[in-house]
């Protein structure tokens, strides 16, 4: 492996993830993915399919224009271990336990009504905002295993 085929493979998942995670996801997906039981499970599988689809789509043709040397094997490790741990994270539950876990709960409410010092207007309703902590750290849980997933496609 060098280190620009390792770079090309990073840029190209990281693209993907956004635009999968932003653009493919459906409203339903989203706001189904984090329900308890089958609905839940099956909406976030739907979006994690979608998001893994989205990411081939996107790494192939930068692997072919590129030239670079990806192995079947590689490809699949690596695509596998990025959509199980998007699908965990995903769930909802998990990253929230995870967070807490890590004390980071407070963080991780940052931006929604349960965060003691949420956004409010000067009437005292929700104010809008750019973001939320949950968000934050959803994202770079899954940037986390982007690297991940680019090493092992460029690596087997």
């Amino acid at each position: 492996m060098d280190a620009a085929t390792f770079a090309a493979v990073f840029v190209a998942l990281y693209v993907a993830h956004s635009v999968g995670d932003h653009w493919v996801q459906t409203s339903r997906q989203s706001a189904d993915k984090g329900k308890p039981g089958w609905t839940g499970r099956l909406a976030n599988a739907r979006h994690v399919a979608s998001l893994t689809a989205t990411k081939l789509a996107l790494l192939l043709p930068v692997a072919v224009l590129l030239g670079l040397d990806l192995s079947v094997l590689g490809l699949v490790a690596g695509l596998g271990v990025d959509a199980v741990s998007h699908w965990w994270a995903d769930r909802r539950s998990t990253l929230a336990r995870l967070a807490k876990a890590l004390g980071l709960a407070d963080f991780y409410a940052l931006g929604t009504g349960a965060h003691p010092v949420h956004p409010v207007t000067a009437e005292g309703k929700p104010a809008a905002h750019l973001g939320t902590g949950s968000y934050a750290l959803d994202q770079s849980f899954h940037h986390l295993w982007l690297l991940v997933a680019a090493l092992l496609i460029t690596t087997a």
